[in-house]
């Protein structure tokens, strides 16, 4: 299941890496990926429809727009019914 949670700063201001299964956008290529985890400093993404991870800084990801949420389930949902 995808959650919709985003990354969010602490009391110093600092953002805090988003946990897995959070759906975000990564800033630098405008991707929406799923939080598979952390290596090091970097955040772990994967495509909703799975597919190849990729590494991500925590500061360069950011909460998806409605519209980039919605396709994001609407796709998940189409890999779990074979389309």
């Amino acid at each position: 299941m995808v959650t919709m949670t985003a990354p969010t700063p602490d009391a110093d201001g600092h953002t805090v890496s988003p946990d897995a299964g959070a759906l975000v956008v990564d800033r630098r290529s405008g991707k929406v990926g799923v939080v598979m985890g952390h290596v090091g400093t970097y955040v772990q993404l994967r495509p909703p429809r799975g597919g190849r991870e990729w590494d991500v800084p925590p500061e360069d990801v950011r909460t998806p727009t409605p519209t980039e949420e919605l396709s994001a389930k609407v796709a998940a949902a189409n890999r779990r019914w074979g389309r």
